[in-house]
């Protein structure tokens, strides 16, 4: 993409409301617009990144056996009072239609899931089952904030399992526990997640929340320094010891919250009765686990985690384009360059603006594009590109023509 073709311009300062990292660069990289508390427009360039990570999630949930579907944003409140929480939900958007009928906007699709279910699921042969979706959620925050971190309207991914014996979902819980680790190692923040324990509410003991360590999160964990494993601030001291190991030394760390997986058991099945026939012949309640990942809250954390004092440094896998190529003054080598790389299928970003080289080069330290390639005058006369990393300061001269072969390699 020729960035003279962006309809968004980057800022070089950030609006004056926002104080997060994640707000300040992607707000001044033209990556998102806020609309309002907690509502962003994800933009382009916004938009790349958005799509990367939805892939990557996509990619593990076929591979443990989840089947894609996209439900409804709009529920009625039937739906809701069946599980009794249309009056329990504090975070529940409710909206009446002209009709006076009462709807709610989904900040979760369990009162969904259960009954679409209960109309293709009737015989133990069918089980287990895993769907999934991306979709809208819209949630009352009274405190949104921390840019894309907290929003009232965010995309999400949510995975329903079900099943007909504990021990079944127990081992696709584990199934999904590893997948969410690949998931969270290819978009370039496993080494700071950790396996966190916290509340099971009424379905179980223990629910599970993958805490990524930053100073910028608004939870607090304690992590067990013999095994690693952590438990939320909620259950700390109901947990004095590691319940994995039985360690008794924490460390405590500031967190983000970037999923999370519970076993529901028969919470939502029970009440729109879905049931299926087992071998004898009986009807029995199907038990349920949920697993859900926020894209947009995901999105910011990697910002978060991965920046310095200029801007965004993208992890390759999730970021908008491979490479930023910026020429400094027209020149036919650049666009040569440019569509030899576009032949190759490289993602490139191509600067051709009539811009200063110190504006292009702050433009792309704030982008965080992985690779800077510049064609210049001086390059030229040196041998060909400059070529460096966004994470380095190291420069290295490639031949023009062999720049797209460097870059895949």
């Amino acid at each position: 993409m020729r960035q003279s073709q962006l309809f968004t311009r980057t800022q070089k300062n950030a609006p004056s409301s926002e104080t997060s990292i994640n707000a300040r660069f992607l707000a001044r990289g033209g990556f998102v617009d806020k609309l309002m508390a907690g509502v962003y427009t994800f933009l382009p360039l916004g938009l790349r990144v958005m799509k990367k990570i939805e892939q990557i999630i996509r990619e593990e949930m076929d591979a443990i056996g989840g089947q894609e579907i996209e439900m409804p944003a709009l529920h009625p409140k039937e739906n809701w009072e069946k599980t009794g929480r249309w009056k329990t939900m504090d975070d529940l958007y409710k909206v009446k239609d002209m009709s006076g009928r009462e709807l709610a906007l989904g900040p979760t699709h369990e009162e969904v899931i259960a009954p679409l279910v209960k109309k293709f699921v009737n015989s133990y042969k069918d089980l287990p089952l895993a769907v999934y979706q991306f979709q809208t959620k819209f949630r009352m925050e009274l405190r949104a904030k921390s840019g894309v971190l907290r929003g009232r309207e965010f995309l999400m991914k949510d995975l329903y399992s079900f099943h007909l014996a504990p021990e079944d979902l127990d081992d696709y819980y584990e199934k999904v526990k590893n997948a969410y680790f690949k998931i969270f190692g290819k978009v370039g923040l496993r080494e700071k997640t950790y396996l966190t324990f916290a509340s099971g509410g009424s379905f179980s003991k223990y629910s599970h929340e993958f805490q990524t360590v930053t100073i910028a999160g608004e939870d607090t964990i304690y992590i067990c320094e013999k095994c690693q494993t952590a438990v939320n601030k909620e259950i700390k001291f109901e947990t004095p010891n590691c319940p994995v190991c039985g360690g008794k030394k924490f460390q405590k760390e500031k967190a983000i919250e970037i999923g999370n997986i519970f076993k529901l058991q028969d919470r939502f099945s029970k009440p729109f009765n879905l049931k299926v026939i087992n071998k004898d012949g009986k009807p029995k309640i199907v038990l349920m686990g949920c697993y859900g990942i926020g894209l947009s809250r995901l999105l910011g954390t990697i910002v978060e985690v991965h920046h310095d004092e200029k801007g965004i440094i993208w992890p390759e896998s999730v970021a908008p384009f491979q490479v930023h190529l910026i020429s400094l003054g027209k020149n036919k080598e650049a666009e040569k360059i440019y569509k030899n790389l576009l032949a190759k299928k490289i993602e490139v970003l191509f600067d051709d603006r009539e811009a200063s080289p110190g504006e292009k080069f702050a433009d792309a330290d704030l982008i965080g594009i992985p690779w800077r390639a510049v064609v210049s005058e001086k390059s030229l006369a040196l041998g060909g590109v400059e070529v460096k990393k966004r994470s380095e300061k190291k420069v290295k001269i490639i031949p023009g023509q062999n720049l797209g072969k460097y870059l895949s390699s």
